[in-house]
């Protein structure tokens, strides 16, 4: 047993050891918001960079998340939580976290961060603001490409989380491609969880074929496309459960669809893990991504994929989806048609779709972050 000298002295030697280290730091925000796409994929990929810097790995740094006041954040093994300041939202990143992280490496896992900031890491998830403009705010548009932009193009490295938001990252926001690292996302917050089972029985579907949608009333997710293609269907028509909200007017003056569309609105991981579990398929009609979680969801779920050729899906699904442009709806009704004509064929997707989703995972993901951070330690960009 050493002596309390030596353990004092080994104290000692370790509080100066890890002052030593460089500070890496976390742009929190991102727990201070309702969880969407983004906010999920920053959740899992923290998680596992916590259990990958518990498991030996990242030891040449501090890290610690810096969060925006009353944020409510999850307890780590590793990583330390800093609460900075006292603003909110983009006064908070752009002011107080610029200010804390001076003369270190700041990383984010979405689009903004600092705009004066030089060394810091952005994820890039999509070029949505440039290439779906019809769907922000003029102003919205104008400070994310100037921020965005000026962003990419000076930092030491940008992320992407597929190999198509890369090179949008590169077309639209002037990201140099040699500074381009790409990432992945994953599906195994559902791994995680129960399915609820409620919501079929709610709605009546115990037992019935159905079409499972995830809809929003923004224009590239395209749901007006799935409208149609009942529409040509007619008698044919499956029914078509759609999760979330979706515009009113895409069933404007369509009876039919009154009869075949299930609305269930919001609802929670569990139950949307009964839905993909229990659909026949499930279908993505996005003009626009920039990866495609619910895709590797319903994957990962077994239910087989029908998507449109939007770049960023062929690339998350290959050869495991079904696939239609977006802009012909016939092409999804035959689609569909063949998917509730054919068990085996749902099977075999099934199956092919399983497979496909153990590609990615958030694990991974975070491997990748860690791996572009410490390209940066060590080169001491």
């Amino acid at each position: 047993m050493r002596s309390p000298d030596a353990r004092l002295t080994a104290a000692v030697n370790s509080a100066v050891g890890a002052a030593t280290l460089p500070q890496v730091f976390i742009n929190g925000r991102f727990l201070s918001q309702r969880i969407t796409g983004v906010q999920r994929f920053a959740r899992e990929t923290l998680r596992c960079i916590d259990d990958l810097l518990a498991e030996g790995a990242g030891r040449a740094a501090r890290w610690t998340v810096l969060v925006p006041p009353g944020t409510e954040a999850p307890t780590y093994r590793h990583l330390r939580v800093e609460t900075v300041g006292r603003l909110r939202g983009h006064g908070w990143e752009q002011l107080e976290l610029a200010w804390r992280t001076r003369g270190h490496l700041l990383f984010s896992f979405g689009l903004t961060g600092p705009l004066l900031k030089r060394r810091q890491v952005i994820t890039v998830h999509d070029a949505s603001v440039v290439r779906v403009p019809q769907a922000f705010r003029f102003s919205f548009r104008l400070w994310y490409r100037l921020l965005v932009g000026s962003i990419a193009r000076r930092a030491p490295l940008t992320m992407a989380v597929s190999q198509f938001s890369a090179a949008e990252a590169e077309s639209c926001f002037g990201a140099p491609r040699e500074r381009l690292r790409v990432g992945t996302e994953g599906w195994q917050h559902l791994a995680r969880i129960d399915s609820d089972a409620s919501v079929i029985d709610r709605h009546g579907l115990r037992g019935v074929p159905f079409a499972l949608a995830v809809s929003s009333p923004t224009p590239n997710k395209n749901f007006a496309a799935i409208a149609q293609a009942l529409q040509m269907m007619g008698d044919e028509a499956p029914r078509c459960v759609v999760v979330g909200a979706a515009d009113s007017a895409v069933f404007r003056d369509a009876p039919l669809l009154d009869e075949r569309i299930v609305r269930v609105g919001y609802v929670s991981d569990e139950q949307l893990k009964a839905l993909y579990e229990h659909a026949n398929c499930f279908v993505f009609p996005s003009f626009y991504e920039g990866f495609g979680i619910p895709a590797l969801e319903a994957m990962a779920c077994g239910c087989p994929v029908i998507a449109s050729t939007a770049p960023a899906l062929r690339e998350v699904c290959a050869g495991a989806a079904l696939y239609f442009d977006p802009a012909q709806p016939a092409e999804l009704a035959q689609c569909l048609r063949t998917v509730f004509a054919d068990p085996q064929l749902r099977a075999r997707m099934s199956r092919s779709g399983h497979v496909r989703a153990q590609v990615h995972s958030w694990r991974r993901a975070a491997a990748q972050n860690l791996a572009a951070i410490g390209e940066l330690l060590r080169t001491g960009k």
